[in-house]
């Protein structure tokens, strides 16, 4: 075998949540895509992909939506076409937000949440939020350009105690190791 790799080409970035219980607020859990430039790979977002838009070129954008839980199957899908990302662009983070109205809510309080990442049909990396019942919010997938141009994913799920306004801003910071 060589070292030969093309790199993560189109991902697909999937969440899903059971619905509220009867007589209960529905619960709301959005995905979020920020995109960094290489010159600012840590800082502002170039743009945000998430419920109400989709990015620029149409490389990003969320096929599928949900407002409380009820889809069948994945409730929230998100495509990621990054190869066709412009190369001015080193990082793709992807986060997920819980809407906090009417009330606080963590990840303690959704039923059954789950995300996959995966390309074609090979997952990449599946979660439970199961570390993270405190927070708000989460990172679940950080996409970064290589050396050689190439698309590589560093999973994980990392929690945030953010409003969906706010979380936007922070959810790109370098994490400490």
């Amino acid at each position: 075998m060589t070292g030969f790799s093309k790199g993560i080409g189109k991902a697909e970035v999937a969440l899903k949540w059971d619905p509220s219980p009867a007589g209960r607020p529905p619960t709301d859990l959005d995905i979020i895509a920020a995109t960094f430039v290489s010159a600012d790979a840590y800082g502002t977002p170039a743009y945000l992909v998430h419920f109400d838009s989709r990015s620029p070129d149409g490389t990003i954008f969320l096929n599928r939506d949900s407002t409380d839980g009820r889809g069948f199957g994945w409730d929230e899908v998100m495509m990621l076409e990054l190869e066709r990302l412009d190369s001015r662009y080193a990082r793709v983070v992807v986060g997920v937000v819980i809407q906090q109205r009417p009330g606080h809510k963590t990840f303690a309080d959704v039923l059954n949440p789950a995300v996959r990442v995966r390309e074609g049909y090979t997952v990449l990396a599946e979660d439970d939020f199961g570390s993270v019942l405190g927070a708000t919010a989460a990172t679940i997938a950080e996409f970064v350009r290589n050396d050689s141009g190439e698309w590589t994913l560093r999973p994980g799920v990392h929690g945030f105690d953010e409003d969906p306004a706010t979380f936007t801003q922070v959810m790109g910071r370098a994490r400490r190791p």
